[in-house]
């Protein structure tokens, strides 16, 4: 009888945010509804053969998440664009871990990238990447339980072309933290981040997000997104994922030649050396010269974009660190990759 009763309340609740689409469909005229083109069919098709729900339209995923938010279930969500590595895996663990659903998202997305850059080429591997997350299992017998993979028209409705002057719609910024480091170097990337961000929180309504330390700038920006839009999502940011020999795991190593990977293990040397430093010297130049210094054993130094200390919460450039807050070092070098241009390669330290 109980249970009967809280029902009622339930639904009032979810109507109250308007969060009930229909009191009388039921779920399965509503997935009919839902997957009506015949594109949506086949991919109904492709998700039938997953152990992973996979879903592609936000109509599809509202539903889903009210399910849980009826039961009472927590949901993590781990946001990514695909060609998915060891760090990524990291992520989703870190969630099943601390939440009763799981969902991780697909979405390599266009508003990142500037039109000079590697949208086309962008790594991408769907089959590979379901395969590694079907792998995953908890201690608890968790597993992931939705891979949403919206198509750009999904995300973008009124389209999205890549030069930041003919876009046209909602977009966010977020002022203060968008602009330094790599904001420098690719000046709508955060523009693009907060943006794509923004839909995805709004779509999922997820208790916990996860980001790795690797794009620490990232996870700034992103905390204080959360912060200042009021939402009710927690960020949880998971220590950077390496190599055996340190170099940070990326999609885009990919690109890179096993001798190439081999050198790059003096980026991760440099951000040592700087800890190192740091312990007997906080000047931030004492700490840049070191990590310099070390990067130019295997790579030119014209092809350091920048190295950088800076407070881990405002992202002010430090000239001296405080020995009792610390600071980020972080650093954006260039190294040759397998077709013969350079790619860029991100990396930081937390002093």
């Amino acid at each position: 009888m109980g249970a009967r009763s809280s029902w009622p309340l339930a639904r009032s609740v979810l109507r109250q945010f308007n969060l009930l689409v229909s009191y009388n469909r039921p779920p399965l005229a509503y997935a009919v509804r839902c997957n009506s083109t015949v594109a949506a069919a086949a991919e109904a098709a492709e998700t039938a053969k997953s152990p992973i729900q996979i879903l592609r339209t936000i109509a599809e995923l509202r539903f889903w998440r009210r399910e849980q938010l009826v039961k009472g279930l927590a949901v993590g969500l781990v946001p990514t664009m695909g060609a998915l590595h060891a760090g990524h895996m990291r992520l989703v663990q870190s969630s099943m871990r601390m939440n009763d659903k799981t969902v991780v998202s697909i979405f390599v997305n266009p508003s990142q990238f500037a039109p000079s850059e590697d949208l086309a080429s962008y790594p991408r591997d769907f089959d590979a990447d379901i395969e590694q997350l079907a792998s995953l299992e908890g201690d608890d017998g968790a597993r992931v339980d939705v891979v949403f993979a919206p198509r750009v028209d999904e995300m973008y409705p009124n389209g999205i072309p890549l030069n930041v002057a003919e876009q046209k719609g909602a977009f966010v910024t977020v002022h203060g933290l968008s602009e330094q480091l790599e904001g420098k170097i690719r000046p709508h990337f955060f523009r693009g981040v907060a943006t794509v961000v923004s839909k995805l929180l709004n779509i999922v309504t997820p208790d916990r997000v996860y980001f790795g330390q690797k794009d620490v700038q990232q996870t700034v920006v992103v905390k204080r997104l959360v912060q200042d839009l009021c939402s009710g999502t927690v960020v949880h940011v998971v220590p950077t994922s390496r190599d055996a020999n340190g170099l940070a795991l990326s999609s885009r190593n990919a690109y890179l030649t096993d001798q190439t990977k081999q050198d790059a293990a003096v980026i991760f040397k440099g951000l040592q050396n700087a800890t190192m430093v740091y312990r007997q010297n906080t000047s931030a130049d004492k700490i840049i010269d070191a990590v310099v210094l070390t990067i130019t054993e295997k790579f030119d130094k014209n092809d350091i974009e920048y190295v950088s200390v800076n407070d881990k919460d405002t992202l002010e450039e430090l000239q001296t660190v405080h020995p009792l807050k610390g600071a980020i070092v972080s650093l954006a070098v260039r190294v040759p990759n397998r077709f013969g241009g350079k790619t860029r390669l991100i990396d930081n330290i937390l002093l």
